[in-house]
């Protein structure tokens, strides 16, 4: 099926011409929203972070990236758990038209849990692949699966990324984003700033 959803996309978005490319020389700041189904009792936990993140293209196809989250989520029993994730990386995107990147990725992914002075965390590795799309001049979506290895870890697992960005100016963005997996959900709302030429 997402083979079927990736292939519509790029259908959708190549009937264009001379249009600019991607700019992978950005950084952002935004707000998610967690729900996972089942915590390590059994239960279901939800809450927020804050986040930074970054990309800076070092060759014509190749950029690095990374982000940082921290936040806190509650437990049904109403338990207050810290939480901080990170993730280091490398990408390479490759034109498919004017109007569409195929992008992949390999990171280094880091998470922690923590409560009164007890802390877990684990740390692995991540690759997606996906698409990045223009639909006329200020709206970009994309789509793409991830694969993150935590060893069972909340966060670890095969999750579908969808997301959709609005030019408010040409080095101002605005998104929306869902990461979807069998037990962890994450929607995450941000502003994303280009710097040099978008």
């Amino acid at each position: 099926m997402l083979r079927s959803v990736l292939f519509t996309a790029l259908l959708a978005f190549s009937a264009s011409a001379g249009a600019q490319g991607f700019s992978y020389d950005y950084f952002s700041a935004g707000y998610s929203r967690i729900d996972y189904e089942e915590d390590l009792f059994g239960g279901s936990v939800d809450g927020d972070t804050f986040g930074l993140a970054g990309s800076y293209g070092i060759t014509e196809n190749f950029f690095v990236f990374g982000s940082f989250d921290t936040g806190d989520v509650e437990d049904d029993f109403g338990d207050s758990v810290d939480v901080t994730l990170y993730d280091l990386g490398l990408g390479y995107h490759m034109p498919l038209t004017d109007r569409v990147d195929l992008v992949g990725s390999l990171s280094y992914e880091y998470a922690e849990l923590s409560d009164s002075g007890i802390s877990f965390d684990e740390n692995g590795f991540g690759f997606g692949i996906g698409l990045r799309a223009k639909a006329g001049n200020a709206l970009e979506f994309n789509a793409g699966i991830q694969q993150v290895d935590l060893d069972d870890f909340p966060g670890d697992g095969t999750f579908l990324d969808l997301g959709a960005l609005y030019s408010l100016t040409d080095n101002l963005q605005i998104g929306l984003d869902g990461s979807f997996g069998d037990d962890l959900s994450t929607y995450t709302l941000s502003g994303r700033y280009y710097f040099g030429n978008h």
